[in-house]
This record gives C-alpha cells, structure tokens and sequence, in this order.
C-alpha cells in the first residue's frame, strides 16, 4: 500500500497512478470507507479514465469484504452519482474521478447518506487511519452483493427541473472529452437548442485539451466556435462535470462570482426571498445583485463541503464559488453541486431576460477585479501574518478563510492552497487604479 498522507486532500482522495494510487490502495480505500459510513448501502460510480476499471474493481471488491451491498452506477458524472444516492437511499456513495487533473491522476469522491460530503474535516482523516487496519482484517463472512442501476432516466428529469423557460437559443458546448457528455446527450433531447460540439465522448486521455475550464487556454475552442457559428453563449465543463463556465455571444468568458449572480434570479424566482451564499472571493456585485433580485446574500468559505455544510445549516437555496461550482437546493434532502444543473439554470434566466448574455452580465462588472493570483512561497503562514499585522486597524478583518480585509473602496482575500505551498491573491476596487496599486504591492510581499 502507497503513503496514502500523500492522497488524502482536503476535500477528496486524488493522485498520480501507479505512482501514489494503485489497486491495493483502491482496495483499502473501498474497505476503510465502507467501515466509516456503517452504511448497508453504498452506490459507486466512476469516470473514463484508463486506470479506471481496475481501481473500481479493487474498490469494489474491498466494500463488499465489509459485508456491503454495491449499487454500481456505470460511467457517470458525479452530479448523478449525488443524485443516485439521495434518490435510492443508499448511505452513502463513492465517485472514482480525478476530476480536471490530467490523465495520469484518479481518486475518490465520498458522501454519505444524502450525498453530505466527507472531507478532511468530516471523516476522510477519519478513513485515511482504518486503510491500514481494515487492509488486512477479516472479510465479512457474507460479502456484499452487486447490482446495476441506470441512473440517467431520473438524473434527466431531476436536472431539468431546475429551470422552467426552454429558450431556442444557439449554445456552443465543449465536454473536454469529460463525463459531461453522457447526461447531455440525453438532458439536450429534452430541449429546443440548435448545438454546436466539441468533445463529447467520454475519453480519459483528454486528447483535446484538459478538461480544467478554469485555465483560459482551455476555452479558447468554445470561444472560437461561438464567434464562428454565432451562437448565443457557450458552456465549458470539467471533466466529472460538476463546474461549469460561461462565455458570452461575443465569446468572452465570464467570471463565475458574476454567473452566481445571474443565475440566483432563476432561483429566487423559485424560491423568493431566499439565502443565496457566495464564497468569500466574489465581487462586490454579486451580493448586490442577489439583494437586487429580492434574496438574502451570505458570504461562506472555499471549498464544496464548507458550501454545501453551510447550505444546510443556513437553509440557503442556491450558492457559487469562483471556481465554477454551483450549488443547488435540489429538494429538502439533496444540495450538490452541478454543472449540468448550471447549464439549465441559465437557459432559464436567458429565456425569462430575453436579452443577450454579455447585455445582462456588463452592468456586474462595475468594479475592477485581479482575478486570482498565486504564488508558490515558503512560509505561506508568516506572509499571511505580516499583511494581516499591515492591516489590523481596517473597517473589516475577518479570518473565515485565510485573510479577508475590507476597505470601503477596495477588498482582498489572501488565503493558503489547501494542496501546494501557494498563495492565492483575489483582490478587487472601485477603480482600476488602484486595484493595480494594491495587488502590485501584496503580490510584492507574497515572496
């Protein structure tokens, strides 16, 4: 068995394979996890990875060593697997992906019963310390049993619910040869769209381009095939298809703090006066917005379990992240993250507006952002401290993740990557001038 210290993240279990994850790995993993959640059930499904079939297969086996039954969900994206597992019961659920990471990766995505998240804080730690144990215990004397289920009939329906209005708009769509294709060859027979496609077949090589549409590289075949064909906007996903990024119908991305603002309108008009939460790094317009439209606005930290713990505890309806992660009340058991969802969700405002994208999203952007900046350092902490030292006597200081400093014409969120020595910069003003003079004088100290 590998260091597994070297796997387990933050919010999921992820590495190079053989390298860092291998079959006994899997195994350990499949047996730990089954431990932890104490469930009779668990529902596992996986991405098109090459080193896929044998990782489930080990996983496989070692969950039905604790004596668990296994509801094997096939090739999927992950937002069906949260679905399968609120709407079959299972207690809980397994999702064999590396998600954007390039080929080489794989790794695990647990939740437990109602597809509540286990992350670093809430039970990976927890199995990262019974894999040696459960490894090498005693299997159960009676193994668990399989069955296959066919999620994609009600993940369908379940996803198309999220917006009423079935615009019949032009969409460009790049799957970046991730899962996202396999729920929209179904979801898009559902709806008057006229597509344009780029890489819809599942392919764990990626042979196109990553499937990380953060990195602007990877936009530019969508962006191009919007301009080309003229179609009304155009929709990026990752490879487990639970982020989403938007282009415009002049084929500029858009920010997905502003995206969260837009598409809380659809949700609002479901849910009126509801909490809408937005990571701490968004724009200032993205709370202004979602009070525009008659919602309460929340500010949360980074990262899908702090979000969707948050969602539960506050009873928000709908959240975003500028990582591309939008977070729906899908009903009064189910919140997940969904980028096909996203997609819906902003047919729905596009057809209820009835005016372009690039009409609707250009009165967000009245404030002048950095984006975000990262530096690899050696002291991530000690430069945390000394900035936080500078500005101690600011309007606002609020340490909910990393440092996040207000001033009344300008902000920053200086916090530390969960995975890597790195530091990322988001910082944003009411004018450009000096959003440069700031970011150029904290990216100086972030050394």
């Amino acid at each position: 068995m590998s260091d597994l210290s070297r796997i387990f993240k933050a919010y999921d279990i992820r590495g190079l394979v053989p390298d860092d994850l291998g079959p006994a790995d899997a195994h350990a993993i499949g047996r730990a996890t089954a431990s932890f959640l104490g469930a009779s059930v668990i529902a596992i499904g996986r991405d098109a990875r090459a080193s896929s079939p044998e990782l489930f297969a080990a996983l496989l086996r070692g969950v039905r060593e604790e004596g668990v039954d296994v509801i094997d969900l096939g090739l999927i994206a992950t937002p069906m697997l949260y679905y399968a597992v609120d709407q079959l019961g299972a207690g809980g659920g397994i999702m064999l992906t590396a998600s954007h990471n390039p080929a080489r990766y794989n790794g695990f995505k647990i939740c437990r019963e109602h597809a509540i998240p286990v992350g670093e804080a809430s039970g990976l730690r927890e199995i990262q310390q019974l894999c040696a144990e459960r490894a090498v215990a005693p299997v159960a004397a009676v193994r668990g049993n399989v069955r296959a289920f066919d999620v994609l009939p009600g993940y369908t329906r379940h996803v198309l619910a999220v917006g009423d209005a079935r615009p019949e708009l032009h969409v460009a769509i790049d799957c970046g040869n991730g899962m996202a294709g396999v729920p929209l060859e179904t979801v898009l027979k559902e709806l008057p769209l006229r597509t344009e496609r780029l890489y819809f077949e599942p392919d764990g090589t990626f042979p196109n381009h990553p499937a990380d549409p953060l990195e602007v590289e990877n936009l530019a075949e969508v962006c191009a095939l919007v301009r080309e064909t003229g179609a009304d906007f155009g929709v990026a996903f990752d490879g487990d298809a639970d982020r989403a990024v938007f282009v415009d119908e002049h084929g500029e991305p858009i920010s997905c703090d502003l995206i969260t603002a837009l598409l809380a309108r659809s949700q609002l008009r479901r849910h009126p006066g509801g909490l809408v939460l937005y990571d701490l790094r968004s724009s200032w317009a993205t709370a202004e917005e979602i009070e525009a439209a008659g919602g309460q606005a929340g500010m949360c930290r980074v990262g899908h379990s702090f979000v969707k713990a948050a969602m539960r505890e506050q009873n928000a309806i709908f959240a975003g992240e500028l990582s591309g992660h939008f977070y729906f009340r899908f009903s009064d058991t189910l919140i997940a993250d969904d980028g096909v969802a996203a997609f819906v969700a902003m047919l729905d405002v596009l057809g209820r507006e009835g005016r372009p994208l690039s009409e609707l999203i250009a009165p967000l952007r009245r404030y002048h952002a950095s984006g975000e900046l990262s530096r690899r350092v050696e002291d991530p902490a000690a430069i945390l401290a000394a900035v936080a030292a500078e500005h101690g006597q600011a309007p606002e200081v609020s340490r909910l993740d990393g440092l996040l400093v207000r001033y009344e014409d300008w902000w920053f969120n200086l916090r530390s990557s969960n995975t890597e020595p790195l530091l990322r910069l988001n910082l944003e003003a009411r004018d450009r001038d000096r959003m440069e003079v700031e970011r150029d004088r904290l990216l100086e100290q972030m050394v």
